[in-house]
C-alpha cells in the first residue's frame, strides 16, 4: 500500500512544522510542509492528501487570540476545501496553537457549523507560560490505540480548556475527551498543579469530534518521539546500560504518529 499523505501547515509564527514533518515521515508516511498562501493558491492539494496537521507556534503572533487569525484566514479562504476534506475517511491533528485553531474553526467537537467555536482555550491559570513535561491518561482508539499513560511535554500560555456545561456532558456522553492531565499512576490531577499545568476544566489536555477521527491537543508528542527527548533520558539510558540493554530508538510519542499512519493501512 502506497504512503499516506500528510499536510503539515506552516505560516506566519508557526514554529514546530519542521519537527512534526520530520516525525511522521519517520512514522512511515509521505509528507509534505504546506505555507497557508500556497494552499489558498492549490486548494486541490487537500484531495490529494488523507491527514491534516495543524502545527505548534504562535499563528499570526497570536494577536487577536490564540489561532483566531489563522482560523479565520481559512474561514474566509479555505472553508468549502475544508467540509469536503472532512466529508472523507481522513486524519486531522492539531497540536498546541493547532489545537487552539482547530477550536476556533469548530473542528472539535464539531458540534455545529464549520467556523462556529464551541470551546475555548483560556489563558493559563498561573497567567504565565508553562514549559514542562506532564502526563496525560489517554483515551482514543485512533491516534492512542494500545496506549494508556505517557509523559509529554507542555509549552503555552493559552492551554485552560473551557466549555460550558452543557458542551462537557456532550463530551463525556460520545466519548471525546481524548486525554486528560494525570499523575505518573493515571490518576487524575483533579485541577491540581503542576500536575494539570493550566487549570483545564475537568482536566482535559485533549478532545476530538464525535468519530475520533480529528483531534486537538496541547501537548506536544512530537518533542518525545526520540528516546533522547526524554527529560529522565541520562537517568533511563545509564539503568538501561547497566542491565545490558541496548538504547531505544524512539520514545513514547512515535506511536502516536504511527497510530495515525496505520490508520490507513
Amino acid at each position: 500500500m502506497s504512503k499516506p499523505g500528510v499536510i503539515i501547515l506552516t505560516g506566519y509564527g508557526i514554529n514546530c512544522e519542521e519537527e512534526t514533518a520530520h516525525v511522521f515521515s519517520e512514522a512511515g508516511a509521505a509528507v509534505r510542509i504546506w505555507h497557508i498562501n500556497d494552499l489558498i493558491e492549490n486548494k486541490n492539494i487537500l484531495k490529494e492528501n488523507q491527514i491534516f496537521v495543524f502545527p505548534g507556534g504562535f499563528s499570526y503572533g497570536d494577536d487577536t487570540g490564540s489561532g483566531k487569525a489563522l482560523a479565520t484566514k481559512i474561514i474566509n479562504n479555505l472553508s468549502e476545501e475544508f467540509m469536503s476534506f472532512m466529508k472523507r475517511d481522513v486524519l486531522i491533528m492539531g497540536i498546541c496553537n493547532g489545537f487552539q485553531v482547530m477550536t476556533n474553526l469548530g473542528i472539535v467537537p464539531g458540534y455545529g457549523d464549520f467556523g462556529h467555536s464551541e470551546v475555548a482555550l483560556d489563558h493559563n491559570s498561573k497567567n504565565r507560560y508553562e514549559c514542562r513535561w506532564v502526563h496525560l491518561k489517554l483515551n482514543n482508539k485512533i491516534y492512542f490505540k494500545d496506549m494508556d499513560v505517557i509523559k509529554v511535554p507542555v509549552a503555552h500560555g493559552e492551554g485552560n480548556f473551557y466549555a460550558d456545561e452543557k458542551v462537557i456532558n456532550k463530551l463525556i456522553e460520545n466519548d471525546q475527551i481524548a486525554a486528560y492531565y494525570c499523575d505518573e499512576n493515571g490518576k487524575m490531577a483533579n485541577g491540581v498543579f503542576p500536575l494539570n499545568p493550566n487549570g483545564a476544566l475537568r482536566d482535559i489536555a485533549s478532545i476530538t469530534d464525535r468519530t475520533g477521527r480529528f483531534i486537538g491537543m496541547m501537548p506536544h508528542p512530537e518533542r518525545n518521539f526520540l528516546f533522547s527527548q526524554r527529560d529522565d533520558y541520562a537517568y533511563q539510558k545509564e539503568v538501561i546500560l547497566r542491565k545490558g540493554g541496548t538504547l531505544p530508538e524512539f520514545s513514547e510519542g512515535m506511536k502516536i504518529f504511527r497510530n495515525a499512519v496505520n490508520y490507513f493501512k
